[in-house]
């Protein structure tokens, strides 16, 4: 499996790459603190399988990484996906190494 660390991410941002950044996380920890990824919840991936992009690098996100993992697993098993990478740590990750200030539910 691709991945990739929260400073590859942040300059990805920062150079306006064309990507996509997909979060995993359920409702309230996205509402908690995000930082601006399509919100697709783990669970209602097959439903809007089509949302996720297939001709760009997508990067997927949760909090530590493991979902993320879990679903990027699913989607190149049952949809053949290969442009997918697992942001490594997750948003915590993303706190501890690039904004403290966002909350992490």
């Amino acid at each position: 499996m691709k991945s990739i660390t929260v400073t590859e991410l942040k300059a990805l941002m920062d150079n306006q790459a064309d990507f996509q950044l997909i979060d995993v996380r359920e409702d309230y920890e996205y509402e908690a603190g995000n930082i601006n990824g399509i919100h697709i919840p783990m669970n209602n991936i097959p439903a809007q399988v089509d949302e996720i992009a297939k001709d760009k690098q997508v990067i997927v996100q949760c909090r530590s990484g493991a979902r993320s993992a879990n679903v990027i697993q699913f989607l190149e098993t049952n949809y053949q996906f290969d442009n997918l990478y697992n942001l490594e740590g997750g948003i915590k990750a993303w706190v501890a190494e690039i904004d403290p200030s966002i909350d992490v539910a």
